[in-house]
């Protein structure tokens, strides 16, 4: 039985840093060693999402089920991470940013616990790739009526970037600096209940035909709209009326005219104090 690919993303957050980690799984069929073409596809459209000129490191770590003997599925999955390996080399990679490549052998399960084995060994049959980036550096944009928090003299039109609320190429998760920035948006909002928001959503690096960009969870083009609603869905979840907030994407749209890792963003706008 084929496998389908699966994609995994996680973003790690350590105290004192920004530093991210994304980890791409890739799965493997029984005793199966060697990735094939359409899982090698599938990883090389992933690498095309994310923000390569920020990548620091690579970690390559093979596993496998609980069947079998134990020297001979540290083997396998040795094998199933040198061949990740290989094909990332092959598709543009610099070696010398993989720094580990490793095989841990299988990964045990408990039988009482688990309602569904076979999938949960199909899960253990996989390699992660593991992206570590370097640190986000946020610079000071200065530019006119955009703030850094909402003020108590705020005004309509007031614009508020948060140097937190950016966000991984493709993608409209909110990573964990971002909620801890937003909490803070909550506690002015409870504070100064007459203001009222739009959230607006927006893009990076999209040819001028394409207004907006596609998310990778969706795989339509509504990229900014969904990083919107994110935000909106997160600060409704915090106890801020619905009737406080609209949300809408601007796609590429309005850049800020800095580094495009700053376009990577939502704002928020004050429409009525």
């Amino acid at each position: 039985m084929k496998k389908i690919v699966v994609f995994l993303f996680l973003t790690a957050s350590f105290l004192g840093f920004t530093q991210e980690e994304t980890v791409h799984s890739i799965y493997f069929d029984t005793d199966v060693r060697e990735i094939k073409p359409l899982q090698a596809e599938a990883v090389v459209y992933f690498l095309s999402l994310i923000d390569t000129t920020r990548l620091q490191s690579v970690s390559i770590y093979g596993y496998c089920d609980d069947v079998g003997k134990i020297n001979y599925n540290y083997k396998l999955s040795q094998d199933r991470a040198n061949s990740v390996k290989k094909m990332l080399v092959s598709k543009g990679v610099k070696y010398k940013i993989i720094v580990k490549i490793e095989g841990k052998g299988k990964v045990l399960i408990d039988e009482d616990l688990e309602e569904d084995i076979p999938e949960a060994r199909a899960k253990n049959r996989r390699v992660d790739v593991v992206l570590n980036f370097k640190p986000l550096v946020v610079e000071e944009l200065n530019i006119p009526g955009l703030y850094k928090t909402i003020r108590k003299n705020a005004l309509v039109g007031d614009r508020v970037y948060l140097d937190k609320l950016l966000f991984d190429s493709g993608s409209s998760r909110l990573k964990q600096s971002a909620i801890k920035q937003l909490e803070t948006i909550v506690v002015l909002l409870k504070r100064y209940p007459n203001i009222q928001i739009e959230i607006q959503g927006h893009v990076c690096c999209t040819p001028s035909f394409h207004k907006d960009a596609v998310d990778i969870e969706t795989r339509k083009r509504e990229l900014s709209k969904n990083r919107a609603e994110r935000v909106y869905k997160f600060l409704h979840s915090r106890g801020i009326g619905k009737v406080r907030m609209t949300f809408k994407g601007y796609g590429n749209t309005q850049p800020i005219g800095k580094d495009e890792q700053f376009d990577r963003r939502v704002e928020l706008v004050i429409t009525k104090i």
